[in-house]
């Protein structure tokens, strides 16, 4: 019951915060009637206890697979076994990812069907497959993380060149989206396992960061193919809508009960399957740990049904709502306001933010303190989705105007940052777009496009989740070259000592 308390108020450190700024615009900016107000605090009710159930589900479950499997791929340094468990474990737990899932049916929405949801997830868990089983062989194969990164960005690069725009936001939010709640602690444990196979220690505890890094290029990769080979033609909806046209409280949410049930019943099916098979011919887990395992894929079916349903009938139409009445205001500052403020609060009550803040102040003995991780993530997220909102008000800004030099940047960090603060910064820009930032933020930055004139709805609808994506993979790389400095300044202060009483 401890345990599943602690998540409870984790997710309401995330939640609150959204539901303080809703709040304070609907009695300032954008007053909301009462029945969206109604169904947006219906939905926050259902996002909290559904993503609290999900996460301490998670524990009982996901995790515990992956660490078995991490346990099981511990046992062979075969190259071939390890791409192929990759690929199959990569595509299996991407497709049960709720933030991909999210992004996909916003796809779908604003492109009017035209990029429907499902190819989407498919495309995308190709991508996470590929690429987690390259990852895998790195770790074994001991190949230099940063050269490797170089590698798959002037892939990038390459194929961003023909890309369209909206294709390429697309891309780079998928980038964020698919490494969530779901597929980043499932990765680490794998992750864990196979650093075993090193035979030096301090390789064992360092070469599992970036591997999450690894894994969110493929998604890049796999939209920009997908753009290429289809010639991918995106056609916008006729009319954006500013308000909610349901008459019901309720009538949203039971519209979505079956449909968000299947949904979540195909994602969960395949992992529970591969898990049975791996039970019967290799883990060979007592039964009470597989009876955790069993309630914990059913707490997460039943969290991540209720998430979805809170996001998809209650948090999303009013983000987009609040994001075109407030794109609507004469003063537009307003906007970019709102932006950094929620950008700022966000990233500080995400999970994964306070796991990894915790990893960099323990593996540097304190001398970057965890404060100042927060602190400058959540500056440089709060500018993320500023320039988000920047794009939107000048359309002449396109999203690889920043992207470019912003990824630039990181890869030329990656050459004098300590290594291990390598890996931890291209985690930290997979793990900070959680559930938040995927739904409601989004939402807010559809709605705040809609509100704008010109053709440049759904490139300018998108984009956010890779600014986001990209910021913490700056700022960590900074702090490693704060750590790098520091540790200079010590060993030379320690050397002038013994020096003196020489």
């Amino acid at each position: 019951m401890k345990l599943f308390l602690s998540k409870v108020r984790e997710v309401l450190q995330a939640v609150l915060p959204i539901i303080a700024i809703v709040l304070l615009l609907h009695a300032t900016l954008t007053p909301l009637t009462a029945l969206q107000l109604g169904r947006f605090l219906l939905g926050a009710i259902c996002i909290t206890a559904g993503l609290s159930i999900f996460l301490h589900g998670i524990d009982f479950s996901v995790s515990m697979i992956g660490k078995a499997m991490g346990r099981t791929f511990s046992k062979t340094a075969n190259c071939m076994i390890l791409a192929g468990a990759g690929l199959a474990l990569g595509f299996i737990i991407s497709i049960a990812e709720p933030d991909l899932h999210i992004l996909a049916g916003q796809v779908e929405r604003l492109t009017a069907g035209s990029v429907a949801k499902w190819p989407i997830i498919l495309v995308v868990s190709l991508g996470i497959a590929a690429l987690l089983a390259l990852g895998l062989i790195r770790i074994v194969r001991n190949i230099v993380l940063h050269k490797l990164l170089i590698g798959l960005y002037a892939i990038v690069f390459l194929l961003a060149l023909n890309a369209s725009d909206e294709f390429l936001a697309i891309a780079f939010d998928a980038s964020g989206a698919t490494t969530g709640a779901m597929t980043v602690p499932f990765i680490m444990s794998i992750a864990l396992g196979v650093t075993l196979l090193r035979k030096d220690n301090l390789a064992a505890n360092t070469e599992g960061f970036g591997l999450i890094g690894i894994v969110s290029v493929g998604p890049i990769i796999a939209i920009l193919l997908m753009d290429l080979f289809t010639a991918g033609n995106i056609t916008p909806p006729a009319s954006p809508v500013d308000t909610l046209e349901t008459t019901s409280l309720l009538a949203p949410f039971f519209e979505k009960i079956p449909i968000v049930a299947e949904e979540v019943l195909f994602a969960m099916l395949p992992i529970t399957l591969i898990f049975l098979l791996m039970q019967r011919y290799s883990f060979r887990l007592s039964r009470r740990n597989v009876s955790w395992i069993l309630y914990g894929l059913l707490l997460t079916y039943i969290g991540l049904t209720l998430f979805l349903l809170g996001a998809q009938a209650g948090f999303m139409d009013v983000g987009r709502t609040i994001g075109f009445r407030v794109a609507s205001l004469e003063n537009k500052q307003y906007l970019l306001a709102i932006g950094f403020v929620l950008g700022f609060v966000t990233v500080v009550a995400e999970p994964a933010v306070h796991v990894l803040t915790h990893q960099i102040e323990d593996i540097t003995k304190g001398a970057v303190n965890r404060n100042a991780v927060k602190t400058v993530l959540s500056i440089g997220i709060g500018i993320a989705i500023t320039l988000a909102m920047l794009r939107i008000l000048f359309p002449a800004i396109h999203l690889w105007y920043i992207l470019l030099p912003g990824y630039l940047i990181a890869l030329t960090l990656t050459y004098f940052v300590p290594k291990m603060f390598v890996g931890m910064a291209f985690d930290s820009g997979g793990v900070a777009s959680g559930p938040m930032t995927a739904t409601f933020i989004l939402s807010l930055i559809q709605g705040a496009a809609s509100a704008m004139p010109g053709d440049n709805l759904i490139s300018a609808s998108f984009g956010m989740i890779a600014l986001v994506a990209m910021t913490p993979i700056i700022a960590v790389q900074i702090l490693g070259l704060v750590y790098k400095m520091r540790a200079k300044e010590t060993m030379d202060t320690e050397f002038k000592n013994k020096t003196e009483k020489e």
